[in-house]
C-alpha cells in the first residue's frame, strides 16, 4: 500500500513571513490535485516539508484532516504526527486516525536526545495507544538523535508499527535493517540523492522533498528502480541530481515552497523562524528546475 514515490507536501501559506502567516486551504487542494495527476504514490501531510515545527496542534490537526479531504480516496494519506513529548505524539496520532488517514510517520523524538531503550518504549507507547498503521522516521541530522537498527528491529514486532523511513543516506543500514525485521516491514528513503540505489537495495519506496517540484519524475524513477532497471532509473535520477542537492541549498522547505511559487503552485507565504529564499540563490535553484524540465 505504501510504496513508489511518496511527497513530503508543502504546506502552503498566504503571502507572507510572520510568526502567524495564515494557511492557504485552496492551494492545499491544488498541489493534491498536482500530485495525482502527476502519478505521486502517496502523500505525507504535514511533515517537515509541511512545516509541522511551526503549525500549532489545532493546525496540525485541521491539514490533515484537509488533505485527507481532498485526496478523498484515490492515494494513501500518511499523517506526520512525531513529536518530542510521547503524549503529544499521541494526541497528533490520534487526531490523524480520527481524520481517516491510512497511516502515521513519527519522528524520532527530537532535542532530548532519548536512549535507545527510551526510544523503544516512546514508539511502543504510541502504537498501543492509536490502532493505526505506524511508520519510524529516524533523521539524526535534524533531530541529535539516531535509532539503531536493533531498535528498529525490536520494534518491527510490535503489531502496527509497519516500516521505516531512513533518512540517513547510509545505504549499509539497509541489509542490516532487513535482517532484522519481517520480510514484510516497510523501508523507505528519506534521502531523494541516494533513492536510486536505496531502491535498487531493495528498498520500498521514498518520502521525497523533490517530488514536490518533479512528481512525475520521482514516481517514474521509483518505477525502473522498483523492477531492478537501473538504466531506466539512472536515466531520470540524472535530471534530478540539481534539486536533489539545490532544495536544501536553505534549510527545508525554504526552496521547495520558493520553487513551488516559481511553478505558480502556491503564495509566497512562510513561517518564522523559517525565512523566504535568500536571492542570491534563486539562480542555482532555476537551473536545477530547468534540468528536471519543470520550468
Amino acid at each position: 500500500m505504501f510504496q513508489g514515490s511518496m511527497v513530503a507536501v508543502a504546506t502552503p501559506m498566504q503571502e507572507g513571513n510572520a510568526p502567524e502567516t495564515p494557511l492557504d486551504k485552496n492551494s492545499l487542494a491544488g498541489l493534491v490535485e498536482f500530485h495525482i495527476e502527476n502519478k505521486t504514490d502517496a502523500i505525507v501531510a504535514v511533515g517537515t516539508t509541511g512545516e509541522s515545527a511551526t503549525l500549532n496542534n489545532e493546525e496540525h490537526c485541521e491539514v490533515i484532516r484537509q488533505v485527507v479531504e481532498f485526496v478523498n480516496g484515490r492515494v494513501p494519506v500518511i499523517a506526520g504526527t512525531g513529536a518530542n513529548s510521547t503524549t503529544e505524539a499521541i494526541f497528533l496520532t490520534r487526531c490523524a486516525k480520527d481524520a481517516g488517514a491510512d497511516a502515521c510517520l513519527l519522528v524520532t523524538p527530537y532535542y532530548n536526545k532519548p536512549t535507545q531503550e527510551g526510544l523503544f518504549l516512546h514508539y511502543k507507547a504510541v502504537a498501543e495507544a492509536v490502532s493505526i498503521p505506524q511508520i519510524l522516521y529516524n533523521v539524526p541530522s535534524r533531530t541529535a538523535c539516531d535509532m539503531l537498527p536493533e531498535t528498529i528491529g525490536r520494534l518491527s514486532k510490535v503489531d502496527n508499527i509497519i516500516g521505516v523511513k531512513e533518512a540517513t543516506a547510509d545505504l549499509s543500514r539497509i541489509e542490516v535493517i532487513r535482517s532484522l525485521c519481517p520480510d514484510d516491514f516497510m523501508l523507505v528513503s528519506g534521502d531523494d540523492a541516494t533513492t536510486k540505489e536505496f531502491l535498487l537495495q531493495g528498498g520500498d519506496g521514498v518520502i521525497s522533498v523533490t517530488a514536490n517540484v518533479a512528481p512525475r519524475a520521482m514516481h517514474e524513477l521509483c518505477e525502473f528502480a522498483k523492477i531492478g532497471d537501473r538504466e531506466g532509473a539512472t536515466k531520470i535520477d540524472d535530471t534530478l541530481t540539481g534539486l536533489h542537492e539545490h532544495l536544501f541549498i536553505e534549510s527545508n522547505p525554504i526552496p521547495a515552497k520558493w520553487a513551488l511559487y516559481k511553478m505558480g503552485l502556491i503564495q509566497a507565504g512562510i513561517r518564522l523562524p523559517l525565512t523566504w529564499m535568500t536571492e542570491s540563490l534563486e539562480e542555482v535553484l532555476i537551473r536545477a528546475m530547468k534540468q528536471a524540465h519543470v520550468i
